[in-house]
């Protein structure tokens, strides 16, 4: 079951008994990538009653590690992944625990993990609380989910009913695809390219606007000023290299100490 929230989130309930679940905000720019333009759009299915070694066989003709659960209706119902199945009785390692601790953990605890390790369906081992997002919800959406959640993959779903995957292949395609596509017009006049830098400067968080300053001329950026944290240097030549119309960087850049302003390193393009 989906219920939309006021924050633009949703809960979604994965079969009896699953803990709530959260699908990213559809909030986003207008030129940001989106979970719909980067997914998977044929995705390898299992049914809740298929049975556990029917799902590894096909991960392993796919080569893929995780598979959605929907049921007849195409509704998603849970997730399936090569983690569920490290601790399996065919392999003896299921997990051993010291008596105290099983004795600890109560017979139910220890009841499911039994399941876990023997059940003969997928709805016997997978996991029914799924993270999943629409179709409009950002790349930055997707990715802050698989980082707090540590997960690979991510459906997308679309009233209910499973209509792609975003997985970590999926974003290294879309990033190739955006490293190589024709870049945008702008103005690359030294004026221009030297405004677009200091700019750029001032928004990032670790920018030191104030310190140092950036002159073009003939298309080679010069790096001027101090720095404080000797880390800022490789940012600001990162930052400076990405941006169009820079044929050479020239890095005039010390950096003191910053107690004593006492110099512990020298400019290396003197």
């Amino acid at each position: 079951m989906i219920a939309a929230s006021s924050n633009g989130l949703s809960q979604i309930k994965a079969g009896a008994g699953a803990r709530p679940i959260l699908a990213a905000a559809n909030h986003v720019r207008g030129d940001a990538m989106k979970a719909g333009n980067v997914m998977t759009r044929s995705v390898a299915t299992v049914r809740p009653d298929t049975p556990v070694f029917d799902a590894v066989r096909l991960m392993l003709d796919r080569r893929i590690s995780g598979l959605p659960v929907v049921d007849a209706d195409g509704a998603l119902v849970g997730i399936v992944t090569e983690g569920d199945f490290l601790h399996r009785a065919e392999l003896d390692t299921e997990r051993q625990r010291p008596r105290w601790l099983s004795f600890l953990l109560g017979p139910g605890r220890l009841a499911r993990e039994y399941v876990g390790t023997h059940g003969r369906r997928t709805e016997e081992i997978m996991t029914r609380a799924v993270i999943a997002v629409g179709p409009e919800a950002s790349l930055a959406d997707v990715v802050q989910l698989m980082d707090k959640h540590r997960i690979k993959r991510v459906p997308v779903i679309r009233d209910g009913r499973l209509v792609g995957i975003v997985s970590r292949a999926d974003l290294l395609r879309a990033l190739i695809r955006k490293a190589t596509a024709e870049p945008r017009a702008e103005d690359t006049s030294d004026a221009a390219i030297e405004g677009r830098i200091n700019a750029e400067i001032e928004r990032q968080p670790w920018g030191p606007a104030t310190m140092t300053h950036v002159v073009v001329q003939q298309g080679v950026a010069e790096l001027q000023g101090v720095l404080i944290d000797d880390r800022e240097r490789d940012a600001l030549r990162v930052l400076v290299e990405n941006e169009p119309g820079v044929t050479r960087v020239l890095d005039r850049l010390s950096t003191i100490e910053a107690m004593t302003g006492t110099v512990v390193q020298s400019a290396p393009d003197r």
